[in-house]
């Protein structure tokens, strides 16, 4: 360490780290103050200048300032607003089973309507006319037009994009799914075993201790992690076999894994490549999350993926007026064509 207690940074000798959190140990110690009945399972490092929380055995999130070690709040899980919308987002508020199911069957179906709305929107003919219809909203039609010209016109503007949330969700969905694709992309190891991360219990039969977890920690952020060194989440091991767990490179939507022997420190086999050297199926399988989510070009995808997903919410709602409306002249045909043909009119009299 260097002589202010900053962490050296990795490949600048006499050069020092600039950052003041405090190791684990004691954002550990200070969070068992505060619950001293529960184990403490991880500590996630936000970054600079932002708070840490730590996660246990309870329903309760601890929220810590990682410069002073102070507790700053300590909330229940389902009183978050945050958790609360990603449990509709993920199940739609009903148990995790059923909810899963229905969010990916729901997903699925939306992809077959991308498809088919493409068929739809595909003009017969390449005439200016029917060009102007499918690339252009006509703002002073009637209200009718403009929905329907906001349903042909956005969502075909939207497609792209659409179809990378619904593929990447349906990845996170299904299995059965996720193999398929990533097996297109040349992953033939599909079944995407993974290899158990275990420590070393021959000589050793404690749990390492958390002077141990420290010097992990210490390693994450100068020798392992490469983007936000400052962002590190450490999980601590329960039993003498199991691994120290760092998750760190989180970047644009990805992470990585990387567990080291809590008795020897040494990388163990089940740790990720840095996401750069990976082959194109595994760096496509990794990146899923920051796709979905348009983390993948930092915040001017997010901004786009935010509009598309405005775009997509609408497309039900103008969807199901253009049906509304179709409906309505269907049954009007139908009765005028039976106002017409009085002997039709008798038969169904009879």
């Amino acid at each position: 360490m260097c002589p202010s207690g900053r962490l050296p940074e990795p490949g600048l000798p006499g050069c020092c780290l600039q950052t003041d959190q405090r190791l684990p140990s004691i954002l550990y110690n200070a969070a068992s103050k505060v619950l001293p009945n529960n184990e403490i399972n991880s500590i996630w490092y936000h970054g600079e200048g932002k708070t840490a929380h730590i996660s246990s055995d309870s329903d309760s999130t601890i929220y810590i300032n990682p410069y002073t070690a102070e507790v700053v709040n300590i909330s229940e899980d389902h009183e978050d607003f945050f958790h609360f919308i990603e449990e509709g987002h993920f199940f739609v508020w009903l148990p995790e089973k059923v909810g899963s199911v229905v969010v990916g069957w729901a997903t699925f179906i939306f992809l077959i309507l991308l498809i088919t709305g493409v068929v739809l929107w595909w003009p017969k003919k390449w005439s200016k006319t029917n060009t102007n219809k499918s690339f252009k909203i006509k703002w002073r039609a009637k209200f009718k037009r403009v929905n329907y010209d906001l349903h042909n016109v956005l969502g075909f503007y939207s497609l792209i994009f659409a179809l990378l949330l619904a593929v990447t969700g349906l990845v996170m969905s299904f299995a059965w799914f996720s193999n398929g694709v990533f097996w297109l992309a040349g992953e033939r190891n599909v079944s995407n075993k993974r290899v158990k991360p275990l420590s070393d219990t021959s000589y050793h039969v404690q749990v390492a201790s958390l002077q141990k977890i420290d010097e992990a920690w210490q390693m994450g952020v100068t020798t392992i992690g490469e983007y936000n060194k400052d962002q590190i989440i450490i999980a601590f091991p329960k039993k003498a076999s199991d691994a120290i767990s760092l998750c760190v490179d989180m970047y644009n939507g990805t992470w990585r894994y990387v567990y080291l022997d809590q008795h020897t420190l040494k990388p163990l086999p089940a740790s990720e490549l840095k996401i750069k050297d990976e082959p194109f199926a595994r760096w496509l399988r990794r990146s899923n999350f920051g796709l979905h989510v348009g983390a993948f070009f930092g915040l001017p995808t997010k901004i786009i993926f935010f509009f598309v997903s405005m775009v997509v919410a609408s497309l039900p709602i103008t969807g199901f007026y253009i049906w509304w409306g179709r409906r309505k002249k269907n049954k009007k045909a139908d009765s005028d064509l039976t106002f017409q043909n009085p002997i039709k009119k008798t038969l169904r009299v009879t």
